[in-house]
């Protein structure tokens, strides 16, 4: 075998597996979850969903409204009506801060984290504010992208798995699906930055022009001091995105050589 077709493997494969561990595998084990819990289906959770949302969430940020018994325990989480997120990476966070969240309430300001196939954080709260300035909540964009979520994902799974296992033109140059994830992350959250801050509503209590929210870095919306910045899901991506550049390279490299040689 070329050298250079064994360093695809390589590279595909710790890409395979950062994929899968940081998204797919929670996103696939915890889908729906919400959805039976907000109906009031919590005999229809799976264990596995439970056990996955408990071995996520170990140390992630929890609303300062829900007792820190219940912070890895998702069960104790719905019996206490707590805010739930999902499983998956968190890959940006977004904060808010204002006069009326004192640092001694809200330490970190008021977080959001968005996934893949949903939000983490003080969503309630971040969706109340955005009534204040006639915003939609945070759930009205992205239908589409979360319900395609755990199914794009199981199929990159597959594309990367068939590329590791045969050597094909087609296949390699799929391969550059995964490596676009980072900008094709960036490109859905502004796109959806811009639509909520160009259809505010009249309902708000604090009337302002249409905005673009700050993407990343600093800003100010209103009298709210805003932070916007990537977190562990984006550098995996970022990880990905270069595990297989190099694969699609190397094999690039090894079917030329070879073909040249036949």
């Amino acid at each position: 075998m070329h050298p250079s077709f064994m360093k695809a493997k390589i590279f595909a494969g710790l890409a395979l597996v950062i994929l899968t561990v940081a998204f797919t595998f929670p996103m696939v084990t915890f889908h729906g979850t919400l959805n039976k819990i907000d109906a009031g289906k919590t005999d229809e959770i799976s264990p596995i969903s439970v056990k996955v949302w408990n071995l996520y969430n170990q140390g992630r940020y929890k609303s300062v409204s829900t007792p820190k018994d219940a912070h890895n325990d998702l069960l104790k989480m719905i019996d206490e009506s707590a805010e739930i997120g999902v499983a998956s990476m968190p890959i940006w966070a977004v904060s808010l801060e204002a006069p009326n969240y004192p640092k001694e309430a809200f330490p970190e300001g008021i977080p959001v984290f968005f996934h893949f196939d949903g939000y983490s954080g003080e969503v309630h709260e971040m969706n109340t504010i955005n009534h204040y300035v006639g915003m939609d909540p945070m759930w009205v964009g992205g239908h589409f992208e979360r319900a395609i979520g755990p199914y794009a994902l199981l199929l990159l799974t597959l594309i990367i798995i068939l590329f590791i296992a045969y050597d094909s033109k087609i296949l390699t140059y799929l391969m550059l699906i995964p490596v676009s994830l980072p900008i094709l992350f960036i490109m859905d959250y502004s796109y959806w930055l811009y639509w909520f801050g160009h259809n505010l509503h009249d309902w708000g209590a604090f009337k302002i022009k249409p905005f673009m929210p700050t993407v990343f870095g600093d800003g100010k919306i209103a009298q709210f001091t805003t932070h916007s910045y990537p977190t562990i899901g984006f550098y995996m991506l970022v990880a990905i995105s270069l595990l297989s550049l190099l694969a699609f390279f190397a094999k690039q490299k090894a079917m030329k050589e070879t073909e040249a040689q036949a």
